[in-house]
């Protein structure tokens, strides 16, 4: 059968769906990445090597709750039709687990942290995945690359805000009392119960909530379906159909196993990078925000060129060239120390001049975390454009749903061995070594990988 054209949704609701990944970035940045992940694998924890394994432990189990019930979820929206309700339903879980990292002061129960931070991980994963679904609606397929770019450009420019905010007005440090353009912080938040680190939790659920509005307003839905009832029955056979479907349109299948190995070296790399810096050089969080500014800055600009050149040269050649940065940038973190990098070839025994980054090496795995913030946003945008390239309008929804297991199937893998490697070895520079492997295994596959992904006769 014959896929019908997308019109063109209007202006407003094409830049609400965008508004979703402004809206939804903070808790990635701010909350997994760069200043609640390291506070509590550097601070919560009786040592750093511990933090981090109860840090991946988290993570895998929330990868594991996605990879179960994300195809699910996607079968019985496509049968329900309006993507929305389930938005605003996993939007109260983000929300209220959000703001209950708020009571995680050092000391307190660590697996009650991790426990909200699973539940808020799962959560903005289903959310995402029914936003995703929506955009093979909105634009013809010509678009599609430009604007999963500018998007998730977009949600690096939110990220990016929410950390100036948390660093200029949030973040003093422990001697001065003082954030780093000497204000006090707000609300007279106490850095030594970690008050400042608690405080993005809260800050992260309003700012999601406020910034998901325009998408609710303004951004067109499907159209109603079928009751609950009789869409949970149907899109569990739906789902049944479309995962012996996969095996057949055999470039679709080959994509979702790179895109499974690949994104789950991208998540671990996101999720455990500053926390590894953050307990390496003993990065306060003003540090550990700034690092993260710079990274987003880096992000809007890949992410500003790759919607460029995702249309000149394809989101498949996009994906393989950031693949190949993030393995070099990983490979140059885990052999960066204090005083050398390479493993060592290079010795850097410069003295600390006691200012931001003060010494050699650290400066050197800023540039490397360079690489990561040029590469990590494209990756992620050209792979989604990647697949809504190669599915229909009508069937979006079921495969963004294994679009999500894919790229979670076996997330639980990538950061459980860097915990288990972590814990055995004593060393967190050899577990996140561990990163390497997944990505490189990933771009092999995406390499043989047709382009649009479909490959199925014509109907």
């Amino acid at each position: 059968m014959a896929e019908v054209a997308v019109q063109r949704a209007p202006e407003r609701g094409i830049w609400g769906w965008m508004l979703f990944d402004w809206a939804a970035q903070p808790f990635f940045t701010v909350i997994t990445t760069f200043i609640f992940g390291p506070y509590f694998v550097s601070r919560m924890a009786s040592d750093p090597e511990t933090g981090q394994a109860a840090w991946g432990y988290g993570i895998a189990a929330a990868g594991l709750a996605i990879a179960v019930l994300s195809p699910i979820l996607g079968s019985i929206a496509d049968q329900t039709g309006p993507r929305k309700p389930w938005i605003a339903l996993f939007a109260a879980i983000k929300i209220t687990s959000l703001c209950l990292l708020w009571f995680a002061a050092p000391g307190s129960n660590i697996f009650l942290v991790v426990l909200f931070f699973s539940l808020a991980s799962v959560a903005a994963e289903f959310s995402t995945v029914f936003n995703d679904s929506m955009m093979p609606r909105l634009v013809p397929k010509s678009e599609i690359g430009r604007i999963s770019n500018m998007a998730w450009g977009l949600g690096y420019l939110g990220g990016m805000i929410a950390l100036i905010v948390v660093v200029a007005f949030m973040a003093s440090s422990p001697e001065t009392g003082k954030t780093i353009v000497g204000l006090d912080p707000v609300l007279g938040l106490d850095p030594k119960f970690g008050e400042d680190a608690r405080a993005t939790g809260p800050l992260s659920a309003a700012w999601y909530f406020l910034f998901i509005l325009p998408m609710f307003f303004f951004t067109p839905d499907a159209a109603k379906g079928i009751p609950l009832g009789p869409a949970v029955r149907e899109g569990l056979s739906e789902l049944k159909s479309t995962l012996g479907e996969v095996r057949k349109r055999s470039g679709i299948f080959r994509f979702l196993l790179a895109r499974m190995i690949y994104q789950d070296g991208v998540n671990a790399l996101l999720a455990l990078g500053s926390a590894f810096a953050a307990a390496m050089f003993h990065w306060s969080i003003t540090e550990i925000g700034l690092f993260g500014i710079i990274l987003n800055v880096v992000a809007i600009v890949g992410c500003l060129v790759a919607a460029r050149l995702d249309v000149a040269l394809g989101s498949k050649t996009i994906v393989m060239i950031s693949l190949v940065l993030l393995s070099i940038a990983t490979i140059g973190i885990v052999s960066t120390g204090p005083g050398y990098t390479l493993f060592g070839a290079w010795m850097m025994p410069g003295v600390d001049s006691g200012g931001l980054f003060g010494t050699p090496a650290e400066k050197t795995y800023i540039f490397f975390g360079l690489l990561i913030g040029l590469a990590f946003g494209p990756v992620q945008a050209s792979s989604r454009s990647y697949m809504a390239r190669s599915v229909t309008a009508a069937e979006s929804g079921r495969y963004f749903g294994i679009y999500a297991l894919a790229g979670r199937a076996t997330s639980f893998a990538a950061p459980f061995m860097v915990a288990t490697i972590t814990l055995a070895s004593g060393s967190s520079r050899l577990g996140m070594a561990a990163i390497v492997l997944f990505l490189g295994v990933g771009l092999a596959i995406l390499i043989r990988t047709p382009y649009p992904a479909d490959n199925r006769p014509a109907e």
